[in-house]
């Protein structure tokens, strides 16, 4: 499959069966995740992979913030909480030059390597950034220094309730693009 293709039938899954991931599987979507590209090589993604059910739940029922429910993330078997380490001083100091915080765009590009990799497995991600911090800090054990950014929710897609491609609901080319030729 073309990365175009992987691209192309990328969706946001909202609908998971309850089979299991095989670990090989969990190992080669961050495995992508890990050769993503990086400001000044800082690679400041860090990654919690929770199974446990428990834990998924309380991810979802203490970690979620309010006002949008979420029941199908618990059924996902895999979440993949991937954080920021806030640590480094060249972020900062980037930050404060050009004006463009380099680990938000670092972590992003991590975790889209990490959604493609699973959509190439079959696999259904969702990624999720409607999280309270603390509270996610406090689930997955990570010290101060890491700032959570987002669930991604991974298993098996219920193809029974599964949406429409992504190209299908996309704004067309001429409305998100200037060509200054």
């Amino acid at each position: 499959m073309s990365v175009a293709d992987v691209i192309a039938r990328r969706v946001s899954c909202r609908a998971y069966k309850s089979d299991p991931v095989p670990e090989a599987h969990v190992l080669q979507i961050l495995e992508a995740a890990r050769l993503a590209p990086s400001a000044c090589n800082k690679q400041p993604w860090r990654f919690a992979v929770v199974r446990d059910p428990e834990l998924r739940r309380r991810i979802v029922e203490e970690g979620f913030l309010p006002g949008i429910k979420m029941p199908w993330a618990i059924v996902a078997p895999v979440h993949v909480v991937i954080g920021m380490e806030t640590s480094f001083l060249t972020h900062s100091l980037g930050a404060s030059v050009s004006g463009v915080d380099y680990p938000w765009v670092d972590v992003g590009i991590a975790g889209e390597h990490l959604v493609l990799a699973a959509t190439e497995l079959g696999l259904g991600t969702c990624w999720i950034g409607w999280i309270k911090a603390a509270a996610i800090t406090r689930i997955v054990g990570w010290p101060p220094s890491v700032k959570p950014v987002a669930v991604i929710t991974v298993g098996y897609p219920d193809k029974d309730k599964s949406a429409a491609l992504p190209a299908d609901r996309r704004k067309p080319l001429d409305e998100i693009v200037r060509w200054l030729c």
